[in-house]
This record gives structure tokens, sequence and C-alpha cells, in this order.
């Protein structure tokens, strides 16, 4: 009886020695009520997940229950796993389009562009302008410029002038062509020298004019 008694001693001391402070799990236990309210300072929110949705506003929707979640979303219906939204095919915003609204489901265009800009300026639809003396433009309802340059006829004289604000060269002194190198009106028979007699070709004024010899001057004085 005492054998039993001195081992029931040994145990008691060598138990406590087995148990290390590391072997303690602290999550078992439950902890104090200031060290929960010390850890959580901000509010509790309340768990909707299987019972409920809410919005961008907070707003609580029942299951099966229709609603939009934001300002721009599509709707959605609230469900066990969440809301589950619309995903509609949205139409194309035009090109042109220079004010794009956010209010709803799919972006929506209010304000589409109406003029045509060219170099730096606008223009109206349809209106016609001349942004150079050679080019005649026009903005196309499609907002594009199209532009016409001038195709200027060939000038009736060797000598043309350009004059400010037109397109084309212009004859200041009328239709002429080349004897030599001196330049004749047409129309007439010019005499350039003692011997020779010259004229422009009819509508051909860039060939060198058509001349004749005639008895010189010079040999009638001999």
């Amino acid at each position: 009886m005492a054998l039993r008694i001195h081992e029931a001693w040994i145990l008691l001391f060598v138990i406590p020695a087995l148990v290390t402070p590391a072997a303690i799990n602290h999550e078992d236990y439950a902890a104090d009520e200031g060290d929960q309210t010390s850890s959580n300072d901000n509010l509790i929110f309340d768990d909707y997940r299987g019972k409920g949705c809410v919005d961008d506003s907070g707003f609580v929707y029942k299951l099966g229950e229709r609603f939009f979640p934001g300002h721009s979303n599509c709707p959605c219906v609230c469900t066990e796993d969440g809301p589950v939204c619309d995903q509609p095919e949205c139409p194309k915003i035009h090109p042109k389009c220079t004010k794009v609204e956010h209010n709803g489901c799919c972006p929506e265009c209010k304000e589409v562009k109406n003029f045509c800009e060219y170099h730096g300026k606008n223009y109206k639809i349809l209106e016609e302008f001349k942004p150079s003396p050679c080019e005649w433009c026009r903005c196309e309802p499609s907002n594009e410029v199209h532009c016409v340059v001038a195709d200027c006829a060939v000038p009736e004289c060797v000598n043309p002038v350009y004059e400010p604000e037109q397109c084309c060269p212009v004859c200041k002194n009328g239709p002429n062509c080349f004897a030599g190198t001196t330049i004749i009106p047409a129309g007439i028979e010019v005499k350039v020298d003692d011997c020779n007699i010259c004229h422009c070709h009819n509508g051909d004024w860039w060939k060198p004019a058509q001349c004749s010899k005639r008895e010189c001057q010079g040999k009638q004085a001999l």
C-alpha cells in the first residue's frame, strides 16, 4: 500500500513538467469582454449572405427581388449566392458622339458632332468654303470635308501672271506667242525685223510663231 502511494506522488510531479506554455492554445479560451471591444472599435456590420443583397447605398433587398446595385449598373436579381446581373449587348456609340451619359445599364449618346473641322476651323454641315484660291470645299453630313482643286486651262499666252485671290493664271495682255525671243500678240501679222513677218498659230499659243521672209529693206536700198 505504501508503494502505491509513493508512485502516485511521483506522477503528480512529472505530469506538470510535461505541460509547457507552448502547448496551451489560447484560441480554446473565450476572450474577455474587454479584449473583444478593444479589438473592434468600429461598427459591427450585419452579414446578409444567403439572406439578402445590399446595394451601394446600403439598402437591403430580399432574395428574388430585382434591383439596381449602383447608379450606372444593369439590373440584378438577389440570390443566395449574391446579385446576378444582366449583361446586355449594348449598341455601339456613334464615333462622332461628343457627349456620352452613363446613367443606365448601357452608355447613351446625348450629342453628336454637327460640324466639320478643317485646318483648325469649324464649319457647319453643308457649308461651302474656299480654304485657298484653288480649292472649293464643303462640310458633308458625315462631318467630313470634301474638296475639289481647280483644274486650270492652258493659258493662251507665253507670259501669264497670277493675280491675288485667283487660282488660275491670266493673260493680262491677251493671247500671244514667241517669234524667236520676241513676244508678239496673236491675231495680227508682226514685222519682227527687216526681212520677216510673223503671226501666232490659231489656238496653239505655246507653239513658235509662223514667219515668212519678204524682200528685205536692205536689199531694196541697194
